[in-house]
């Protein structure tokens, strides 16, 4: 069971019988590295996946990358570099961070810049459907045209331009048929990278571009869409929206968001600079481990604030783990595994599942499989292994 953020209740995640379940997750926008935020959505969505292995269901999973994008080119324009090499640059350390946390890697992970001709296409067949028209040469979504914005979110139009305008909508942009309506395709611009299109020269929108890669590896209404919970809306919602438009069908399923994590009292963001690095943080000699910890001992859907106490509880609880699953003997393993799936098939409970481990630890009993046993579990249930 997994709280879907769309209807607002714990759902099982279920496939189609036969085939894999498909997961897509949004992926970073690469002009920095990895801070604790992104690492908390990845390791959440690692451990829905790791779930669904655990039933015997295999598992598609796609993540995209925002490989070309305004904040990427800003930053490029700032360090000197060429944007791609600056996003490349990022990519590489984002997937160095993510493999020393032990996130197992999607299936497929597409770029947008990759993705131009599909995602072009989708924009020129909004067009002829006439849910597309133009701002000057920039193409946009008419989003009154269908009924079908806030089906995720469920907020109030007055709520939405708010939060539109804050993560990178235009709603007072003049011409618009609505200050909602999202852009589809900006027209070349001096100065910034273009590729041909029906459309004419230019590059994609934000939400067209999920909206292309997911629905091209995955179908339409794929079974989980997941991210941070910042991409309610408009992320989520306008994808949504345009798979709607599109094919008459949601984006998802299921819809499933990560709490954020804060510094120093307010979010961890790129645009305010409190950030705290996985990378940085290795580099200063804490373990992978120990930081995946830390990020376990919070509910996925709740915002917390990461400190200092935080990571030493959690250097601590890992060296307890290494030292109990080192014993030759501990007490038989099975009803502490058993507490683990039961509290990791609740709405992905990490903290409940990591005490059935602490439990275990201070248990007595001499069974020689135990801790084998529980360190296999550990491992494919949460993730946690010095392997």
């Amino acid at each position: 069971m997994l709280f879907n953020t769309a209807t607002g209740r714990n759902e099982p995640l279920t496939a189609p019988p036969g085939q894999p379940w498909r997961m897509y997750v949004c992926g970073i926008t690469p002009y920095d590295a990895a801070h604790l935020g992104h690492a908390m959505t990845y390791v959440t969505f690692d451990l829905v996946q790791r779930l669904v292995r655990d039933c015997g269901v295999s598992v598609r999973y796609v993540q995209n990358v925002t490989d070309v994008d305004d904040p990427l080119l800003e930053r490029a324009l700032i360090t000197g570099d060429h944007w791609s090499d600056l996003a490349q640059e990022q990519i590489d350390r984002f997937r160095h961070d993510m493999a020393a946390l032990r996130v197992l890697p999607p299936d497929e992970f597409i770029g947008v810049v990759e993705s131009m001709e599909m995602i072009a296409g989708l924009v020129e067949r909004l067009r002829d459907s006439g849910l597309a028209y133009q701002v000057d040469d920039d193409w946009y979504f008419d989003i009154d045209a269908q009924s079908w914005l806030g089906r995720v979110s469920h907020l109030a139009v007055d709520q939405m331009q708010v939060l539109f305008a804050e993560r990178g909508g235009d709603p007072a942009r003049p011409g618009k048929r609505s200050a909602l309506d999202p852009l589809l395709w900006r027209a070349h611009r001096e100065g910034e990278p273009q590729w041909p299109a029906a459309v004419g020269a230019g590059r994609p929108g934000w939400h067209i571009g999920c909206v292309a890669i997911a629905t091209s590896a995955l179908g339409a209404s794929f079974d989980l869409q997941g991210g941070g919970s910042d991409l309610v809306f408009p992320h989520h919602d306008m994808c949504s929206a345009l798979t709607h438009g599109l094919d008459g069908l949601p984006f998802a399923k299921h819809f499933a968001h990560v709490g954020m994590v804060a510094l120093d009292g307010e979010k961890m963001s790129k645009s305010k600079g409190n950030l705290e690095f996985v990378g940085a943080l290795m580099q200063q000699g804490v373990d992978a481990m120990a930081i995946r910890l830390a990020l376990l001992d919070h509910h996925y859907r709740s915002d917390w604030e990461w400190t200092t106490q935080g990571i030493q509880a959690a250097q601590s609880r890992w060296h307890s783990w290494r030292q109990g699953l080192s014993r030759r003997l501990g007490a038989p393993a099975a009803a502490f595994i058993e507490r683990m799936r039961v509290a990791l098939y609740d709405d992905l409970d990490a903290p409940r599942a990591c005490q059935a481990v602490d439990d275990w630890l201070t248990s007595a009993g001499e069974d020689e499989q135990a801790p084998a046993d529980m360190a296999a579990a550990i491992d494919a249930l949460l993730g946690v292994s010095d392997h």
